[in-house]
Formats: structure tokens, C-alpha cells, sequence
């Protein structure tokens, strides 16, 4: 799996080597492969942009995953934008910190890639449980 972090704002992720084993992981751990996928670290306005002009929605988003596998392959290839202004607020009402809310929501992302879905309630319950059985694992709680 080839990880992949580009930071457009001030963000600073620490122990990104860490990390991108843990994903290769998690995503082995899901029977999925991830042939690539590019971590893009935004502000609100960048990804609302993306929003408006990908999803045709006007809001504000922690994250938007896109898919980006040809047809045919069988390995995933994605692109998550993640908004670091939206972690921050998120992580004040939500989260006990802004670094276990930012790996709450790349977990988020990659499990979406890996099938997870988070429509309606039972769907997000899933999510909510898958999210943070791997926080615990990567943070050791």
C-alpha cells in the first residue's frame, strides 16, 4: 500500500511511518487491498469547494473519499480530503483530543474504502464500533 500525506494548510501529523503501517494493516485486517491512497489535509473551504463541486453539497465536512479505482482492479486507488479546521471543532465537542479525532476520521476514510458505509443509523453504528476498535488498537487504550 502505497500511503501517501500532502498538507495545503499547517497541519503537522506526527509519526506518519507508524501510521501507514497501521493502515496496511487495518486494511489486511478488512480483506482489502489498497494499492494507493493520498491523505490531502485541507481547510474547510478547500473541501467545501470539493463538496460543491463533486457531491453538489453546500456544507462543511470533516472528509470526502473518493474512489479513484479503474474498472477492472482489484486494488484501491483513493484520494481523502480532510478538513483539519473541521477536526478541530469536531475535537472540541466529540473527542477527548485533535490528535485521536484527525486518526478518528483517516481510520474513517479507509474504512469506507474497505466497504463501510455510514447512510443510515445501523450503518454508522458499524462505522462508529470499526472506528474505534482501530483508534484503540493504534493509540493502545
Amino acid at each position: 500500500m502505497n500511503t501517501r500525506f500532502h498538507f495545503l494548510n499547517k497541519t503537522t501529523l506526527s509519526d506518519r511511518t507508524r501510521l501507514k503501517e497501521f493502515l496496511k494493516k487495518m486494511t489486511k485486517t478488512e480483506g482489502r487491498l489498497i494499492a494507493s491512497v493520498d491523505f490531502i489535509f485541507c481547510s474547510d473551504e478547500y473541501l467545501l469547494s470539493i463538496n460543491q463541486t463533486f457531491l453538489k453539497h453546500d456544507d462543511y465536512t470533516d472528509i470526502i473519499t473518493f474512489n479513484l479505482t479503474p474498472k477492472g482492479e482489484s486494488s484501491i486507488t483513493s484520494e481523502i480530503y480532510i478538513s483539519t479546521e473541521r477536526v478541530k471543532e469536531n475535537a472540541k465537542l466529540y473527542s477527548p483530543s485533535y490528535k485521536r479525532e484527525l486518526h478518528r476520521v483517516i481510520f474513517h476514510g479507509v474504512l469506507h474504502l474497505c466497504g463501510y458505509k455510514d447512510k443510515n443509523p445501523a450503518q454508522q453504528t458499524i462505522m462508529r464500533k470499526k472506528e474505534e476498535e482501530y483508534l484503540n488498537l493504534y493509540f493502545k487504550i
